[in-house]
């Protein structure tokens, strides 16, 4: 048995629903911190006091793996690169990162479609406000190292990266091959579902990524690698992860058939769909609800249960077995 490194949980606050962000501090042959919490002066502070009690002061960190983009997850590496220590993700997360002003007039487009067709166009201009609110809580960084799946990290023998999108794009988690141990973001919380949202595909692509398809076979994952414990990004670990990855996956395939007896009847859009699943929060949560909603009714088209057709750029949703029959 090699030496297990020693990881450490950083609690931070964040002014996000989801409440507080853990990160994770490994005592391995380089010391590394995984995802940094949002930029705020309060988790700012409470980030020193925490890395002062365990001995450690910020410029002794030697490098940074971001699990992915999102702000509470990244935002004080705007204060971390002032000690030029090195940045770790998935290529995808680059220009979000870094802001980058051509990336965000394409992610501006592909909302603007996708809302098109969801039909809620007018919310669109709202939905970007609150996109650029949430940008203040992140970090305008540079990436020092792009890693993909299957590569190591140096300073961490024994660990190696898996790619989990579906929560977001970019998401990796890692894990430590002795114990199965992971260390894994957003990609699989205790006590919440995560959403697997919709995002972006690269620019220079126009085709919606799948998110929710790629959110299952990112918890497969999990299975496969034989992960007996995962460090959540949010809330306690997760001790028994395979029962929770079926749960999650079951409770997946129910959502999908409630849809699916929804638009049994009439063809309904995406928006009307969704306000029937959630008709307390679908407004006040709209980005969420509608991540929820596609990705539902993408599971359904990928089992060839849902016809869709368009008017005027709208997208209409109707039980494929209803047709059928009413064409008998």
């Amino acid at each position: 048995m090699n030496h297990l490194e020693t990881i450490h949980c950083i609690t931070l606050p964040t002014p996000f629903a989801v409440g507080d962000v853990n990160l994770y501090l490994i005592e391995g042959e380089k010391l590394t911190l995984v995802d940094t919490g949002p930029k705020t002066p309060e988790a700012w502070q409470s980030f020193q006091s925490q890395l002062n009690a365990l001995g450690f002061k910020p410029g002794d960190i030697d490098q940074v793996i971001l699990t992915h983009h999102h702000p509470d997850h990244v935002g004080l590496a705007d204060y971390l690169k002032e000690d030029k220590i090195p940045f770790i993700c998935l290529e995808y997360n680059l220009p979000w990162l870094k802001k980058d002003p051509d990336f965000f007039a394409h992610h501006d487009q592909f909302y603007f479609t996708v809302y098109k067709e969801m039909g809620i166009e007018k919310f669109h201009k709202k939905a970007m406000e609150r996109v650029r609110g949430y940008l203040d809580y992140s970090c305008t960084i540079e990436v020092d190292q792009i890693v993909k799946e299957g590569d190591g990290i140096a300073g961490l023998p024994g660990w190696y990266i898996i790619e989990t999108p579906g929560h977001a794009q970019g998401h990796l988690s890692l894990i430590r091959e002795e114990d199965g141990l992971m260390i894994g973001g957003d990609h699989l919380i205790k006590h919440i579902s995560s959403n697997a949202l919709i995002e972006p595909p690269p620019t220079g692509n126009t085709a919606r990524p799948k998110t929710l398809l790629q959110y299952r076979e990112s918890l497969r994952k999990l299975i496969e690698h034989d992960v007996k414990k995962v460090l959540a990004g949010h809330g306690e670990p997760v001790e028994h992860p395979v029962e929770l990855v079926q749960l999650r996956l079951l409770k997946q395939e129910e959502r999908a058939d409630d849809i699916l007896k929804i638009i049994s009847k009439e063809s309904m859009t995406g928006f009307e769909i969704c306000q029937k699943l959630f008709p307390t929060i679908f407004l006040k949560e709209l980005g969420l609800t509608m991540s929820e909603t596609l990705g539902h009714l993408d599971l359904l088209m990928s089992k060839d249960q849902v016809t869709i057709h368009q008017v005027d750029g709208v997208l209409y949703f109707r039980a494929k077995e209803v047709i059928t029959n009413e064409c008998k």
